[in-house]
């Protein structure tokens, strides 16, 4: 069974869809002992940073998560499910993440050299995938996948990046540390792309 995790950031029920049509077993919860009794869990999201990060400390889940994770079991970060495993966001420069894994949230820029685009990135970009993940692996040259997001991470450690792609600037998209994983765009809105990135979370050990 795949814990997601409801700490009320909507697009919940999408992924929920996603793995019941890949027929794996979810349950959408904030129940701690649900959530530790799962064999996976996963945080996606949209939203604001700030507010987020509210919502799941209002509701008990950032110790739930950290302990999670402890076990060793695949956790797995979407959207901003994604920005909040990190330390900080530039959207929300008073709030303090839950700090897995190491890197910055930027917001997007508007204007590259000279050059107006649009912000938020809503729509479908290929991305450049490192050998070495698991959770994007078979997915081919340079797959497509879809985005929905005004802030972008650029990680710390680039021996964490699974995936990077292009928007004016370098995004590093998709991070892969042990048993943590995440990824900016959307698996579960990304078509067979999307459908075989969640079937390899299914079968993670």
């Amino acid at each position: 069974m795949i814990a997601i995790i409801d700490y009320d950031a909507g697009n919940i029920k999408s992924v929920e869809k996603a793995l019941q049509f890949l027929g794996q077993e979810a349950v959408i919860t904030s129940d701690r002992e649900t959530i530790m009794n799962a064999d996976k869990a996963i945080l996606p999201g949209v939203g604001a940073f700030g507010d987020a990060m509210n919502k799941i400390r209002e509701r008990g889940l950032e110790e739930v998560i950290h302990d999670f994770v402890d076990t060793g079991k695949p956790f797995l970060g979407i959207c901003l499910g994604l920005q909040l495993i990190f330390e900080k966001s530039e959207e929300s420069p008073e709030a303090t993440g839950l700090g897995l894994l190491k890197g910055t949230i930027t917001k997007i820029p508007t204007e590259v050299n000279g050059v107006n685009q649009k912000v938020p990135q809503i729509g479908w970009n290929n991305i450049v995938v490192n050998p070495d993940s698991k959770l994007l692996a078979g997915l081919g040259d340079n797959p497509y996948v879809y985005f929905v997001h005004s802030y972008y991470l650029k990680a710390e450690n680039s021996d964490e990046v699974a995936a990077t792609t292009e928007y004016g600037v370098k995004i590093d998209c998709a991070v892969e540390k042990g048993n943590v994983m995440a990824t900016q765009f959307h698996p579960e809105k990304s078509s067979e792309v999307g459908l075989k990135i969640l079937t390899n979370f299914i079968n993670l050990k």
